[in-house]
This record gives structure tokens, sequence and C-alpha cells, in this order.
């Protein structure tokens, strides 16, 4: 049997693997989820023509069918539209099965029309990489086996072939909007599963990508790591990448006597901030009001639902909802105000007077409703600054 040009121990082996499929992961994450999917970064033609070689050998993936679906996927999120949502196929269907719910999407020319747009549509890309996209997973098995021989070539193969199936479509399209922790309430399903995203190169912060889709950076938080973002910063460096959004970060200036339409369009822009913001604040007034009522602990288990939209709370749980909101003003109140103050930025038909009267209203009225948080909140509002 043929042994290969290289003749390593084991553990040589599943390094090599490993530094083979990250490069794998960094080429979906830079280059087909945030450059082509997002716009978030241009890359230099050599970089984005390394990229394209790459996953056409690793992954035979064709770029306009992925961010075509991709795009499809924010626009029409847990949706029965939606291309690969776990709220709609369920969960075990999407883990284990994603790959399965792509090739069938990809199918689909109304969505390769509608969403396709703008990717690339040069030489290479209809003479090679399209039609005969599955030849380059074909060339890298025989990469594999000229350099580490026949067995160890057709498993790390296998593992290439399996690693991008199973992390992007399955974990990341179905355990990041299922499970896990959400900095922002966005209004889909998505959760970050891991604040450091290494293993997927940042993709991990799903919550904070849906939150803000055409940031290069998927990190928000201090403790949060995105390694795609590092490698994108090494390029920017390397002049290879010029980066055009990242999702904003709030600035707090001096308090203002009253919310003027600067305080106001850094609140807007600030929006998913003042909610994170606001979550926290009703989770204060929850564990407060918890160990004043009587018997409070009856009303154990809601502390999520008081943070979330009302058409988002399920039915099980909105009679236990209204009975806690009627045996407490304070959760209450705040608990009106969160709606209505999310109600500001969505009044789209709304001029610039009409909402600037309606948050000097609310910060008026949340100075003025005994409510600690709610009085803290407004102070906040109040020192937004635009960056």
């Amino acid at each position: 049997m043929y042994a290969g040009i290289v003749d390593w121990p084991w553990w040589a082996y599943v390094l090599t693997t490993l530094a083979l499929t990250h490069v794998t992961i960094a080429a979906v994450t830079i280059f087909l989820h945030r450059h082509q999917a997002h716009r978030a970064l241009d890359l230099h033609p050599l970089v984005a023509h390394f990229f394209r070689l790459w996953l056409w050998l690793s992954t035979g993936m064709v770029t306009k069918e992925w961010a075509a679906i991709h795009r499809k996927h924010h626009a029409k999120c847990e949706t029965a539209e939606d291309p690969h949502s776990p709220q709609v196929f369920g969960i075990n269907r999407v883990l284990w099965g994603g790959v399965f719910l792509y090739v069938k999407e990809a199918r689909n020319g109304d969505t390769l029309q509608r969403y396709g747009r703008g990717t690339p549509d040069d030489w290479l890309e209809n003479h090679l990489y399209s039609p005969w996209h599955k030849l380059g997973i074909v060339i890298m098995l025989a990469i594999d086996v000229a350099i580490f021989g026949v067995f160890p070539g057709v498993l790390i193969w296998l593992v290439q072939m399996l690693w991008i199936p199973f992390w992007a479509a399955g974990v990341i399209n179905g355990l990041g909007h299922f499970w896990g922790y959400r900095n922002f309430n966005s209004p889909d399903a998505s959760t970050n599963l891991f604040p450091w995203g290494i293993l997927i190169g940042g993709e991990e912060l799903h919550n904070n990508h849906h939150t803000f889709a055409t940031s290069a950076r998927l990190s928000n938080r201090w403790y949060e790591f995105d390694v795609g973002w590092l490698y994108i910063r090494i390029l920017a460096a390397l002049r290879l990448a010029h980066i055009k959004k990242v999702a904003p970060r709030p600035r707090l200036g001096t308090l203002r006597p009253v919310v003027d339409f600067d305080t106001l369009q850094a609140v807007i822009a600030n929006r998913y901030d003042v909610l994170s913001r606001y979550a926290k604040s009703l989770k204060q007034v929850y564990r407060e009001e918890l160990d004043r009522l009587q018997d409070g602990n009856r009303f154990k288990g809601l502390k999520r639902w008081l943070a979330a939209d009302a058409g988002a709370v399920p039915q099980e749980m909105r009679g236990r909802l209204e009975s806690l909101l009627g045996e407490s003003r304070a959760l209450e109140t705040a608990y009106a105000m969160r709606q209505e103050l999310a109600a500001v930025w969505a009044r789209s038909n709304a001029s610039r007077e009409q909402l600037l009267q309606a948050l000097q209203d609310w910060c008026e009225r949340a100075e003025n409703s005994g409510v600690r948080q709610l009085q803290e909140l407004s102070m906040r509002l109040r020192s937004y600054a635009l960056a």
C-alpha cells in the first residue's frame, strides 16, 4: 500500500488535519460569510482567489449558492421560508442533516437569482469553480493520498469533507439558533454558543452576528474573542483587506438635561445595547420583587420572558407572567415601559420631531416612576453620544 511522501507519528497527522480544516473555516468565515454574503470587508484579489481555490478543493461549495442561501436565511429568519431554521425543521434535522437542507435550497433557482447578486462572475467561476465544483474535492483527495499515503490521506480527506457540513451547516445553523447565551434581543432565536470563537472561526458568536449582520467583527463583549476578526486585522495591516463596517460600540458623553436630536440618533444607533441594558435592569427588579412578594417562588422561571417581546412569550408562560405583573407595580411599570421604549425606533413613519418627543416623554416618565432602575436607565439614555 502506498505510504505517501511523509511518514509522521499519529499526532502530527492530527495537527495537520486541524490546520487544514482551520484554513477552510477561515475561508468560510472571512471570504464566504463576511466578504461575500454581507460585504463587511473588501479583500485583495490575491486573497480572495486563494480562498476561492481552497474552498473549491476542500468543500466543493459554489460561492453564489452559499451567499444566496445565507442572505435568504437572514431575510426570512425563523420563518417557513428560512432554508435551515431549527425553529421550523427541528434541532435534530438541522444539526445532523443541515447539509441536505443546504443542497435542497441550492437547487432553488429563485433563491439564487434573488439573493445571489454580486458574487464572482469571472471566467474561473463560470468555467471551473461552478460547473466543475465536485472536481475540486477529487483533486484534494489525490493530493492528500499523495502526501500522506492511502490510509492517512483518505482519513484526512474525509475529515475535511465533513468539517463544514457538521460545524457550519449543523452546529452554527442548528445550535446557533437553539442553545446558548444572548447578548442582544435580536428578533430571531440566534444565540452565542461560546464566548471564544476559535474552532469555528468566530462563528460561535452567532447572536452578535445576527444583531449586527454587516459587521466584520463578531465579538462584542470584552471577554469575547473572534479569531476571524484577528485574521482580518492582520490582512488589513498588510493592506490585503479593507474593513468597511463593524458593530457600533456605545459612547457615553456628558449627561444632557434633556434628550436632543443627537441623543436620539445615538440611542437609535445603539438600540440593541439599550435593550441589553434594559434586560439587566428588569432582572434586577425581578429579583428584588421576588424577595418582597409573599411566596415569590411561584414566579420563578419567568426572568427570561420579562425582556422578551410580548409576542415571543410562550402561551403557557403568559398567564404566570400576567399574574406576576399584577402583583408588582414596579415590574408592571418596567415591563410596560420596555415595550414602549422599543416602539420608539419601530415607528418607521414617524418624523424626527415625533420620535424626539416620544423619547423625551419616556425619559420623563421613567424618572418619575419611582423605580430606581428606570431612573438610572433614563440618565444613561441622556448620556448616549454619537461616535
